[in-house]
């Protein structure tokens, strides 16, 4: 009788052990609730999900800037944004999306659970001179010529490969501040002469392969895989030497070039203005550029910790990333440092829907042979994989 009774006990912890693992969310918010997905977008009814959206005005902003930049990305997705726009006006009640013509489909994640994944990125601000002086050594580079030999990697750049040929375009105090620029793919340069800060837009790459700083900092030891983010890579930096600093950043042999543009705002990869928190980089070959997705997105603390909370947002698909693939997006967090404290801490899990207007018959995924231009860039957003 004990034995049987011991059995049953067993079996009850391993159930309830079971059960807490699946409505639990995990630290990087895996919610694993939705059931087993067996396409890349379903469509339901209703989404599951409670709240509304936090940002309908800065959604409605995101797509008031692509009408003016974009007037026929804005054109062909026009329906969409009106019928979305009147939905968020009215309420934004996700169990009345249909009365406004809308469709929604869910994504079906990286795990088939609809567990999407998110990342963030962001504008830096960098202090720089317009000539090497004082603690501004480091050069940022416009692209240079295109001709037959191959362009040097970071190592010979940063032993002179490029000097004296016109081609610097600021120096700055920071060698690690101009790699986080060229990781986010653009930012802002403060000369420091009192002038508006001038944009420096993403200007091509070296064409030699990326290896992430990231990884090889997990690989030796230095920094825990559950630790890692830009913040992990900068405390690293700061407890090291400049000569250990610039043998990691060696590492990846990758460059970025930049080209100056004054009085720009910053722009994604559909020439469209962006407005944080609002707009994403994705993945082309499955989610077209001007798409509107319905994201529930997991908060973070200060700390980068998941706080079990999750708040919805309207967002619209502007930009792309060479990491952002599959059902992965990278949120524009915005300009600065706040935005790039945001930004380094992001790599967890939300769900997300896209909606589409019931008028609208084109394909969820985009077809093949699409091309985009380059924008914002972020060339190499990931640091642990």
């Amino acid at each position: 009788m004990n034995k049987q009774w011991a059995h049953y006990l067993f079996i009850g912890l391993i159930l309830a052990i079971l059960a807490g693992c699946s409505s639990r969310p995990t630290d990087r918010g895996q919610q694993y609730k939705d059931g087993l997905l067996t396409q890349p977008f379903g469509l339901v009814n209703e989404p599951n999900a409670k709240g509304r959206p936090v940002n309908a005005k800065d959604y409605a902003d995101q797509v008031t800037e692509t009408q003016y930049a974009a007037a026929g990305l804005y054109g062909r997705n026009s329906g969409n944004f009106n019928a979305v726009k009147r939905w968020a006006m009215a309420g934004a009640d996700t169990r009345q999306l249909s009365q406004f013509g809308i469709k929604a489909y869910q994504m079906e994640g990286v795990d088939n659970y609809g567990n999407v994944q998110f990342t963030g990125y962001y504008t830096p601000v960098i202090e720089a001179r317009y000539t090497r002086q004082g603690e501004f050594q480091y050069p940022l580079y416009r692209m240079p010529p295109r001709g037959k030999n191959r362009l040097p990697d970071r190592a010979a750049i940063n032993a002179g490969a490029l000097e004296g040929r016109n081609l610097a375009i600021g120096y700055s105090n920071s060698l690690m501040d101009n790699f986080m620029m060229e990781v986010q793919g653009s930012g802002y340069v403060d000369y420091g002469d009192g002038r508006p800060m001038t944009f420096f837009g993403y200007g091509g790459k070296n064409g030699h392969p990326y290896r992430s700083i990231g990884k090889i900092l997990i690989d030796r030891g230095d920094v825990a895989r559950e630790d890692m983010s830009m913040q992990a890579i900068r405390q690293w930096a700061s407890g090291h030497s400049e000569a250990q600093v610039r043998e990691l950043l060696e590492e990846n042999p990758s460059y970025v070039f930049f080209k100056p543009v004054p009085f720009a705002p910053v722009k994604g990869a559909s020439a469209v203005p962006l407005v944080a928190k609002a707009s994403v980089a994705s993945d082309r070959s499955l989610i077209p550029a001007g798409t509107t997705l319905l994201a529930e997105v997991p908060l973070l603390d200060n700390a980068g910790k998941f706080t079990g909370k999750y708040e919805m947002r309207l967002m619209v698909a502007l930009d792309v990333g060479g990491a952002i693939k599959g059902q992965h997006f990278d949120i524009y967090q915005g300009i600065g440092p706040d935005a790039g404290h945001a930004a380094g801490y992001y790599n967890h899990y939300g769900r997300v829907w896209v909606l589409k207007g019931m008028q609208d018959n084109g394909p969820l995924i985009a077809g093949s042979g699409m091309t985009t231009q380059t924008g914002t860039g972020q060339v190499q957003v990931t640091y642990d994989n």
